[in-house]
């Protein structure tokens, strides 16, 4: 951490701030500028947490060294993370192809649509139980027994499924099904739900927030980490925009931007992000080109009865399509599509 002082500290001043640092244990240099005199505190700077010290007499800005998102920084690990999910590498060159519908449908459509994506190249399956919807008439989800229909399609296709717990209350039997929790960007900043998630022992997907910034979702992406749980993987879906042309204005400069900042894998998904079918395989390609870890697309075997985002959802052979795209890109920049366990590769 850094003391900058005030153009007109006096040397009493000066002297008070360094006898202030050293009494609590830290050390103190001082630098002398032009126009400026700073001290640099040398110690663990979680401790200064709870002291005032912009309070001292003759200080004026007290600057950390370290960003706040300390254990999601490159600084706190400047290797990219790995993380597992249901035995799936997602970071480090090996990418995430995250495949299905928005919302848990009846069993054997959810069968139909896994098979199909699984072979089409998808590594990890999803769908929702639980539904945060804008409406309150709108479907909501079937709930656990959403829950159980996703697991059980996932064991029979040998799939990994993500899944979105809305709720701290439901973080625990969330965790029971799914292989990765998913926190929506409606709950980017919930930080009782993060901190549940955290405490948990499964992986966690967390989507930015439609009007977050990268330290906002870096931030809340901390909330898990603090809780022992270091293994998250970041989301970019789009953020709000005043244009209409597009559901949301899809920022793929935050791939690099966070890559830049954190260790964490990204991931991007070009179904809420521009929600047109039309644009999903350009966006996703951007996506990969600009270094995210993976993709995350939604797929109906008939889009006109889903019972949610219907109209942003790509058709089995369409994603088979981008998928071949993707995997192709992946090639040239030097990556891979994350294989599937031992056994339960993609026929």
């Amino acid at each position: 951490m850094i003391l900058i002082l005030k153009s007109d500290a006096t040397e009493p001043q000066i002297q008070h701030v360094i006898e202030r640092v050293e009494s609590l244990g830290f050390g103190a240099h001082l630098s002398r500028g032009t126009f400026r005199t700073i001290i640099g505190l040398i110690g663990d700077e979680q401790r200064l947490q709870a002291e005032p010290l912009s309070a001292i007499p003759g200080v004026a800005e007290v600057l950390p060294v370290m960003p706040a998102y300390k254990l999601a920084s490159l600084d706190a690990h400047p290797l990219p993370s790995v993380i597992d999910v249901g035995g799936v590498p997602v970071g480090g060159g090996q990418l995430a192809m995250i495949a299905g519908p928005c919302a848990v449908e009846e069993p054997d459509r959810m069968l139909r649509i896994a098979k199909a994506v699984k072979a089409a190249g998808a590594n990890i399956f999803r769908g929702g139980a639980y539904k945060p919807r804008t409406s309150p008439y709108s479907f909501q989800g079937l709930g656990e027994e959403g829950l159980k229909i996703l697991r059980d399609v996932g064991d029979e296709c040998g799939m990994p499924i993500v899944t979105e717990v809305t709720d701290p209350r439901n973080v625990e039997t969330v965790a029971k099904y799914a292989d990765l929790l998913q926190i929506g960007a409606r709950n980017m900043q919930n930080f009782v739900l993060l901190t549940e998630a955290g405490q948990s022992s499964k992986p966690v997907l967390l989507k930015r927030g439609m009007s977050a910034t990268i330290v906002d979702w870096l931030m809340s992406a901390e909330y898990v980490l603090a809780q022992g749980n270091p293994n998250v993987i970041l989301c970019e879906r789009g953020i709000k925009s005043f244009d209409p042309s597009t559901r949301n204005l899809f920022d793929v400069a935050a791939v690099p931007v966070v890559k830049g900042l954190s260790h964490l894998p990204v991931i991007v998904d070009p179904s809420h992000a521009t929600g047109k079918p039309a644009l999903i395989p350009p966006c996703a390609l951007a996506g990969v080109a600009a270094g995210a870890d993976g993709v995350h697309i939604e797929v109906h075997d008939q889009p006109e009865v889903a019972k949610s985002d219907g109209p942003q959802a790509l058709l089995p052979d369409q994603y088979g399509e981008v998928a071949q795209q993707i995997a192709k890109l992946a090639a040239l920049l030097g990556k891979t599509i994350a294989p599937l366990p031992a056994g339960k590769s993609a026929s």
